[in-house]
């Protein structure tokens, strides 16, 4: 069996054994020449913590929910990039994250995205889908209905809350009849933008 990844070519009998990663921070993660984590290694790790806390697991939770296959030390570190994650490892932790495997892989932001992601009409808004769902009436489960169509989209597996931009602040705009600049406001007067804490 082979996998490529950014154009480095290993086979399994490459794998640590003990670590289930493959050398000189080859594969999903690793460090670069002078021993710091590689710029791909720290987004796979970010990719890694973010579906972990999307499913509200701390490190400790996933090790014991595992049956210790992922211990909490070894999954920090993957998830800092600072230890290389093997194939084979990163699709067992899709497995047990119950997600596709891509959705632990960093993906490449073009030029344009990059732009449209910083322009101010894509302001982020986080939608507590929780207190939504207590709401009733025809444009709050309408704006449910929408929200659920974002998700799967997304495939965001946190179901709590979802974060809107862009296009979709426009057709919230109009499912509560408001002007798309005055989104957040309405949706702060109705309790429905998510406060962490």
């Amino acid at each position: 069996m082979r996998a490529e990844i950014h154009d480095v070519t290993m086979t399994m009998s490459d794998i640590d054994p003990d670590t289930g990663a493959y050398p000189n921070g080859n594969g999903a993660g690793g460090v670069d020449d002078d021993g710091f984590p590689s710029a791909y290694s720290r987004q796979v790790g970010e990719r890694l913590r973010a579906i972990r806390k999307q499913k509200r697991l701390s490190l400790h939770e996933v090790e014991a929910r595992s049956a210790q296959e992922f211990k909490a030390s070894v999954l920090g570190a993957y998830e800092r990039g600072e230890r290389a994650l093997s194939v084979p490892r990163l699709d067992r932790l899709a497995q047990f994250y119950n997600v596709p495997i891509e959705q632990l892989l960093p993906r490449e932001v073009t030029g344009s995205e990059a732009a449209a992601v910083d322009s101010p009409r894509n302001k982020k808004l986080a939608i507590d889908v929780t207190k939504l769902l207590q709401l009733k009436g025809s444009p709050f489960e309408m704006l449910t209905r929408y929200l659920k169509l974002i998700q799967v989209q997304r495939q965001d597996f946190n179901g709590r809350v979802i974060t809107v931009r862009g296009d979709d602040t426009r057709a919230i705009a109009s499912m509560l009849d408001v002007p798309v600049d005055q989104v957040g406001d309405r949706l702060a007067a109705l309790d429905l933008l998510y406060r962490p804490g």
